[in-house]
């Protein structure tokens, strides 16, 4: 299927690793432009490095989303370099394990801006150039606002916000035909995901625990599962399609998790 969205300027943050990367590089594949918006100027190039090799288009900048003036840079330079904005992915953020017993209101704080805060804050800016193209935002989230994870409550609470948000910004972006959609994540089998499954003492058998917990070919959701599916909602080929969350999980949030006990 051909999504129409070839030279799309659209941003991605947290895009120089894992879920983030996966969708630049898919986008990239589809000849849109992604604009990689990370803190580390040196990540964000290999990503578009990658890109430019492989024929494709790219941009970067180095931005510390926590920071509003930061967020409001970005867009101001992404802006100069193109003159348009067709698309938002807030994706940056990170499963920070603040929680109630042992956290504090200055922990709890700096977590929401790390990981819900930002969202608002580029769409926000981006909104004046998405209203010219009548673009699509896409929020990232996570299955914890619906199942809770335990020890993580800032995290928990921001993806809930997230949730929130996706519908609260479909209604008010009506008007101005700028559809708002929401990809929730579950087990999703990144570097980094692999890196703490490394850490752990028995990490073969724990990844077979959790496998098997996912209903759906008792496996975790690839990259490109959800890259896929971004690709889709930024895309015309969803012209309808809007305030929704869209679960690719293999079926982990909603079904019952009883599951895994009866065909294993």
């Amino acid at each position: 299927m051909n999504l129409d969205l070839t030279n799309k300027v659209i941003i991605i943050t947290g895009a120089a690793k894992g879920i983030g990367k996966g969708i630049a590089l898919l986008l990239a594949h589809e000849g849109a432009i992604p604009v990689i918006i990370g803190r580390k100027a040196v990540d964000n190039q290999l990503v578009v490095d990658e890109i430019i090799a492989a024929g494709g288009k790219a941009f970067q900048v180095a931005a510390e989303l926590s920071k509003p003036e930061e967020c409001e840079k970005a867009v101001a330079q992404i802006v100069a370099e193109y003159g348009r904005i067709d698309g938002l992915v807030n994706n940056a953020g990170v499963n920070d394990g603040v929680n109630l017993e042992h956290g504090n209101y200055e922990r709890f704080m700096e977590s929401l801006h790390k990981n819900l805060v930002h969202y608002y804050l580029m769409a926000h800016f981006a909104l004046p150039y998405l209203k010219v193209s009548k673009g699509a935002i896409v929020n990232i989230g996570s299955k914890t606002a619906d199942t809770g994870q335990g020890a993580t409550s800032a995290y928990a609470a921001a993806n809930g916000g997230r949730n929130a948000l996706t519908r609260e910004w479909a209604v008010e972006m009506l008007k101005y035909s700028i559809r708002v959609n929401a990809v929730i994540v579950a087990e999703c089998y990144t570097a980094m995901y692999q890196a703490y499954i490394e850490s752990l003492p028995h990490p073969e058998s724990k990844l077979e625990e959790i496998n098997k917990t996912i209903p759906l070919e008792n496996r975790m959701t690839t990259v490109e599962e959800i890259a896929n599916m971004v690709a889709f909602l930024l895309s015309q080929r969803s012209s309808h399609t809007t305030g929704q969350l869209i679960y690719v999980d293999g079926g982990y949030t909603h079904l019952d998790r009883a599951l895994h006990l009866a065909n294993n």
